[in-house]
């Protein structure tokens, strides 16, 4: 008697699907689901694993697993992976096109108002204010990963530190700070180093035009060579994108002003889905729509190769010590350039009490009330903004 729940346990693990069913919840997830990636990972597994028994625990496991080890925004490679498991290549496309699309669509869209009615006094009194909350959202989410990655281990927290520093001090994040993090990791933890893993991996004038005009095709290549790099180096969380995006759309290319940039994170704040979709309102204010769309693909088709090329053999790859010390080197990295990135973009926009204020009450309301959505504080902290620009008390 006790042995047939035993035999019947794997066959109740799953309940069954359709295709159509599948994507319509990652297309309504891309459209409702706020929080950024720890969030949408979370609503993953009770979603699908928990409630509809749509995926098995194993394979969600495996899936967040591989989206940690690889480079990319980590919602973004799960939802993928969860694809590839459904319905292998084609699953995980399919999945991908229902998760970006809605917030893509809704970043078009804002990058539209934003392009066409620049310097309106109520747009600026928005992101005057939103500008202050993201700053704390950015902070909160370091805490976050800071616990989440680092606990007691003093190689970590000495790799963070490094990161932080340079990260603060340069105003940019520095892909080989990232790569020697790892290196110092895997060869402090797993010496000596048995093996070694390879990593391969004229239109209408609206289509073209941005904040600046329309762009050359110099420009556009540039674009989609550059967020592509973007989505091939950063790990974790998508606001680990931030100083990457930075350093290049800021310092490098001069593309964006401090004001644009902000603008185009609290963009990414107020919209569902990938933190990183703000890449798409970054390529339109530079390019138009067309600018965009070349973000877009660029910072997505890295994660997307880095789930569907190794998800078939990286099971074993996983449990590689040395692997795993290195990529646990390149996410202590990551962190810290995360924290530097709030201290840089803290400086530029916490420019009088006001934002100070707006910016420390969304972070006390982000510890002590959880239950409050993010877009809420942040379309909050815009109107606060925005009352505050009107009435004159904003310097």
């Amino acid at each position: 008697m006790s042995k047939a729940p035993e035999t019947a346990a794997p066959a109740a693990q799953t309940a069954p699907c359709t295709m159509r069913e599948f994507l319509l919840y990652f297309l309504s997830l891309g459209t409702f689901g706020f929080g950024g990636p720890i969030a949408l990972a979370g609503y993953m597994q009770r979603d699908l694993v928990e409630r509809r028994r749509w995926i098995s625990r194993q394979d969600y496991l495996e899936g967040l697993a591989l989206a940690q080890l690889a480079p990319g925004p980590l919602a973004a490679q799960l939802a993928i992976y969860l694809g590839w498991v459904r319905a292998r290549i084609l699953g995980a496309t399919l999945v991908a096109c229902a998760f970006v699309a809605p917030s893509l669509a809704m970043v078009l869209a804002i990058s539209a108002l934003y392009v066409r009615y620049n310097g309106l006094p109520w747009m600026q009194g928005l992101f005057y204010g939103i500008g202050a909350a993201v700053i704390a959202i950015i902070v909160r989410s370091a805490v976050k990963l800071v616990k989440m990655t680092l606990g007691r281990d003093r190689l970590l927290w000495g790799i963070f530190g490094v990161s932080a520093v340079v990260t603060g001090w340069t105003e940019s994040e520095i892909v080989w700070v990232f790569l020697l993090s790892g290196v110092v990791a895997l060869l402090v933890r797993t010496p000596p180093f048995r093996g070694a893993a390879a990593l391969a991996i004229f239109p209408p004038h609206w289509l073209l035009a941005g904040l600046d005009g329309p762009a050359t095709v110099p420009v556009l290549l540039k674009i989609l060579w550059f967020f592509t790099g973007a989505g091939a180096v950063v790990f974790g969380s998508g606001l680990a994108i931030v100083p990457f995006l930075h350093g290049g759309v800021v310092n490098d290319f001069h593309w964006l002003d401090e004001r644009q940039f902000l603008d185009a994170v609290a963009v990414a704040m107020i919209t569902p889905g990938p933190v990183v979709i703000t890449v798409g309102f970054i390529g339109y204010l530079v390019a138009g729509l067309l600018g965009a769309l070349l973000a877009a693909i660029g910072v997505f088709l890295p994660c997307y190769l880095f789930v569907i090329v190794p998800a078939p053999y990286y099971r074993r790859w996983a449990r590689v010590p040395q692997i795993k010390s290195f990529v646990d080197g390149v996410t202590a990295a990551a962190t810290g350039a995360i924290a530097g990135a709030a201290y840089v973009l803290g400086r530029r926009a916490l420019i009088d009490w006001p934002t100070a204020v707006i910016c420390a009450l969304t972070l006390v309301l982000l510890v002590k009330a959880r239950k409050i959505p993010e877009p809420v504080l942040i379309l909050g902290a815009g109107a606060a903004g925005l009352f505050l620009r009107q009435s004159g008390a904003a310097s």
